[in-house]
């Protein structure tokens, strides 16, 4: 598969909607982007649905368009024209596409300002809305959902979640469930405990598939921060210099560690 019309649009989409996750898209082998780039243009495409009306019935429904997407190419028949959902259908399996289809229904959460219900249901949605990119990914390129990209994902979906905390909170939502800085902090605790048992488990990873992880580049750093000053998760400083951040992205792409 050439880089396309479609497979362009989606690169561009990305840059411009996940510029991070576009800079450790183009730090991957060519045969590695072509397959991220529709998840990720995806993955831009449904994180924004639920906030670009405030009906609630019209989000669900720009919602259930990506679900009824993914079953048509997951059912592999007749898939509608869409420049994200052609370029997905060139990549996925069905077990991929219905992976993928855990990130729209996490979505539906966004639409809302219910708190989550507990621990349990905050951790099933970074998973959800992270992790299973990276599942899908691993699926498309090696046939294979190693559980590492699990932990490594909920660390890098945690990472991002954090971040987004104070924007969050600006739009009406209850993200945390417990805001205290003790709990944000056993929170931050708890993804790079995750991050340690990826790392761990690093071996069973396709060598195909390794690429993927570059996705998570910033989650050591950022947790980390958060850990060390949980208040800096409420009043939205989390996060290093650009300067960092292309550093650390140069080294893991050279190393191939993270």
């Amino acid at each position: 598969m050439s880089f396309d019309a479609d497979l362009t649009a989606c690169a561009q989409l990305v840059e411009r909607g996940d510029p991070d996750r576009f800079a450790a898209t183009m730090a991957a082998p060519v045969a590695v982007r072509k397959v991220l780039f529709p998840i990720y243009a995806f993955n831009v495409e449904v994180s924004r649905a639920p906030w670009v009306t405030k009906e609630a019935i019209i989000a669900e429904m720009r919602l259930q368009w990506w679900t009824d997407a993914l079953e048509e190419i997951a059912s592999g028949g007749l898939v509608r024209r869409h420049e994200v959902v052609t370029s997905l259908a060139h990549v996925l399996d069905a077990e991929a596409a219905r992976v993928l289809q855990r990130a729209v229904q996490a979505r539906l959460w966004d639409i809302y300002r219910d708190p989550f219900e507990n621990e349990a249901a905050f951790s099933k949605y970074i998973e959800d809305t992270a992790a299973s990119l990276l599942l899908a990914a691993a699926q498309s390129l090696t046939g294979q959902r190693p559980s590492a990209l699990t932990d490594l994902g909920y660390a890098m979906g945690l990472a991002q979640f954090l971040r987004a905390v104070p924007e969050l909170e600006r739009q009406g939502r209850r993200p945390l469930v417990d805001g205290r800085p003790d709990a944000v902090r056993d929170l931050a605790q708890s993804g790079l405990a995750r991050l340690e048992a990826a790392r761990r488990e690093k071996g069973t990873l396709p060598s195909e598939a390794r690429p993927i992880a570059l996705a998570a580049w910033q989650a050591e750093p950022i947790l980390k921060q958060a850990k060390a000053d949980p208040r800096c998760v409420a009043d939205g400083t989390l996060g290093t210099s650009e300067a960092a951040k292309k550093a650390r992205l140069m080294w893991q792409a050279a190393t191939g560690r993270w």
